[in-house]
């Protein structure tokens, strides 16, 4: 079945008494050759248990279950679960999961041996799925996904750029981020309204981080991130560091940084040290 056929999705939704649902954001892809790119750059092997969040008709499903030893889906909507299962539910390799991806708990799939997150994402929830699977304690070993243009450049951000955010730290201190492919809305139905782009993170030990570090650098950054346009030195005077100015500007030097810089001029690097050496 090409469920990358406009005429075959509308089939499949009309004799189910089913329409897209924009809250959801549901867009089906329907170019082939952006299917291809998702599961080329997952580089899944049978010794791979994907985890995919809104699997909608399955158009990736049936992709990854072609490559992977076992895949978990999770779908939200009702009508779309029913589907699924309809056509899949005798499979042994998928495990098809019937709720809200944002209250997965990622510690145990990771127990049950999930290794990779291969997704098109659902536009509401996209920057929600990665991080929260990227900030587990044991983050999976690759994520590939679908998102917004402008959340794949958030990730991928370098400093001194407008994209920069306290996300782009989290995500870069623990994955290489790479652009895959923009990809146009004239590959969905109904085509959203934004571009979109594919997006691959790959796990790295550059800066290994103990899980209770990783949460005071996210503390650090949100802070610091607080008033962009505000030199650091004077946003850490209030908890949870109350740090003085003059110190936080030592700290800044230590790190390599000016003591006027802004958060956004730091590299990762530079996050670490500091991180490393804040009281």
């Amino acid at each position: 079945m090409n469920l990358t056929s406009p005429k075959v999705i509308q089939e499949l939704l009309a004799r189910a008494n089913l329409t897209p649902r924009h809250g959801l954001g549901q867009n089906f892809l329907i170019d082939h050759n952006i299917l291809d790119h998702i599961v080329n750059a997952a580089k899944v092997t049978q010794a791979d248990h994907v985890l995919e969040v809104g699997p909608g008709l399955g158009t990736l499903t049936q992709e990854l279950l072609a490559r992977a030893g076992k895949v978990t889906a999770v779908e939200l909507d009702d009508g779309l679960y029913a589907l699924l299962r309809e056509r899949w539910g005798d499979e042994p390799r998928l495990a098809l999961r019937h709720g809200d991806a944002t209250e997965l708990d990622h510690a145990a799939l990771t127990a049950e041996g999930v290794t990779c997150l291969v997704s098109n994402l659902p536009y509401a929830v996209g920057t929600r799925v990665v991080v929260d699977a990227a900030l587990q304690p044991v983050p999976p070993d690759r994520i590939v996904v679908l998102v917004q243009k402008e959340v794949a450049e958030r990730f991928a951000a370098a400093p001194r750029t407008h994209a920069i955010s306290p996300l782009s730290i989290w995500i870069q201190q623990c994955y290489t981020v790479s652009l895959v492919k923009l990809v146009k809305p004239s590959c969905f139905w109904p085509p959203p309204e934004v571009t979109s782009a594919v997006i691959r993170l790959e796990r790295h030990d550059r800066f290994p981080l103990a899980h209770a570090d990783r949460l005071r650098l996210h503390a650090l950054t949100r802070q610091a991130f607080s008033q962009r346009r505000k030199q650091m030195a004077n946003l850490f005077k209030s908890a949870p560091f109350a740090i003085p100015p003059e110190r936080m500007k030592a700290l800044l030097v230590h790190c390599g940084a000016t003591p006027t810089a802004r958060a956004e001029e730091l590299s990762l690097s530079q996050w670490i040290t500091l991180l490393k050496e804040m009281p």
